[in-house]
């Protein structure tokens, strides 16, 4: 089973998370989302698919805890990491100069060695923001709108899919 869990302060992160869970299950693998704060066991996950908001740079609070509490065991499983929160047209990973994760995790994300890290645009609703982020988001740009790419993210979802399943489901 694949485990994908999120940590979401709007629930943008969320609904990619919820969409590689469908993908995944589509192609044939068993999965479960969860929200990372309410995970306490790795135990019954063959897989791990690891997501974060990205605010100022860096990953929100349970995501990083749940990368650093479970280091050990997601080393030992295959491991995949997004994140999520570029607000411009294009390329999010090209707009930011090739930033894929806060550099402020370099050393535990080479600890865990992910087979795979993305970062995905991200949607800013300024009716659900709260009143600090509104601010920040208008001292900064001013920007609103959904930038995911839900096409890039099934087939990123598609790929870890494949890279799950035996050879006889996706022959060469």
């Amino acid at each position: 089973m694949v485990l994908v869990a999120y940590a979401s302060k709007y629930g943008s992160t969320q609904e990619i998370a919820e969409t590689v869970g469908r993908v995944l299950m589509a192609l044939g693998q068993t999965a479960e989302v969860r929200p990372a704060d309410d995970v306490v066991t790795l135990e019954t996950y063959d897989a791990v698919v690891l997501g974060s908001a990205v605010y100022s740079g860096d990953w929100l609070v349970e995501a990083k805890e749940f990368l650093e509490s479970f280091q050990d065991e997601l080393k030992k499983r295959p491991l995949w990491l997004f994140s999520s929160g570029p607000t411009a047209s294009g390329d999010p990973v090209e707009a930011l100069g090739g930033w894929r994760y806060p550099q402020k995790l370099k050393s535990l994300i080479g600890h865990v060695q992910p087979r795979g890290i993305t970062l995905f645009g991200g949607r800013i609703d300024a009716d659900k923001l709260s009143l600090q982020d509104w601010l920040i988001n208008r001292s900064m740009s001013g920007v609103v709108g959904d930038f995911r790419n839900w096409q890039q993210i099934e087939i990123w979802a598609g790929n870890i899919a494949q890279a799950l399943a035996p050879e006889a489901l996706f022959p060469s």
